[in-house]
């Protein structure tokens, strides 16, 4: 299974892009890559934008794969598209999507999505006390159709929104809640 962090946002009501926040646990950008790593996906690919040379010596030292999504300012959908193009060439039959601003994420929240189905034609989407969110996984049937639907700053809600798609409570693992100050 890959993983695909989106971190490409100018996080304008954080004060800085999202890539670049460190806390008192560290980076987000390598915590959110020990996430999907952790939680069963064996490559991950990382999406930057805004301040993309500041980000990327951020996670020169994990084994990652960086794309920039040079349309990010367009929202979320840019950095989905790019994300998923540049895995074209991946024989995974799916990818687990997540967000660089989701800090309480856990391993598990992963691991229990990608156990939830498989196979190219999966989808599954975490749920927080039923509220969907991250992470998403995609099968590889699913890329060409996310990416020509993904615009703005809503990512593969439309696609998602018809289509049948596994929800997996992790409300007991996390609350899935991003943030956007500090």
């Amino acid at each position: 299974m890959e993983g695909l962090l989106l971190a490409a946002g100018a996080g304008r009501r954080m004060g800085l892009p999202k890539a670049l926040v460190t806390d008192q646990h560290g980076s987000w950008l390598a915590r959110g890559v020990a996430l999907l790593r952790d939680g069963g996906c064996g490559q991950v690919t990382v999406v930057l934008g805004a301040e993309a040379e500041r980000a990327r010596p951020l996670v020169a030292e994990i084994d990652v794969a960086v794309v920039v999504a040079d349309d990010w300012a367009e929202g979320m959908g840019a950095s989905l598209r790019t994300g998923l193009r540049s895995l074209d060439g991946s024989a995974e039959r799916g990818a687990v999507v997540s967000l660089v601003d989701l800090p309480d994420l856990v391993p598990e929240v992963v691991t229990r999505v990608i156990a939830a189905t498989s196979g190219s034609t999966a989808l599954a989407r975490a749920t927080y006390e039923g509220r969907p969110g991250h992470p998403v996984l995609l099968g590889r049937e699913h890329w060409a159709g996310v990416i020509e639907s993904a615009v703005g700053d809503h990512g593969a809600r439309a696609y998602l929104a018809d289509r049948d798609v596994t929800l997996v409570e992790c409300g007991d693992l996390a609350t899935g809640r991003d943030v956007d100050s500090r």
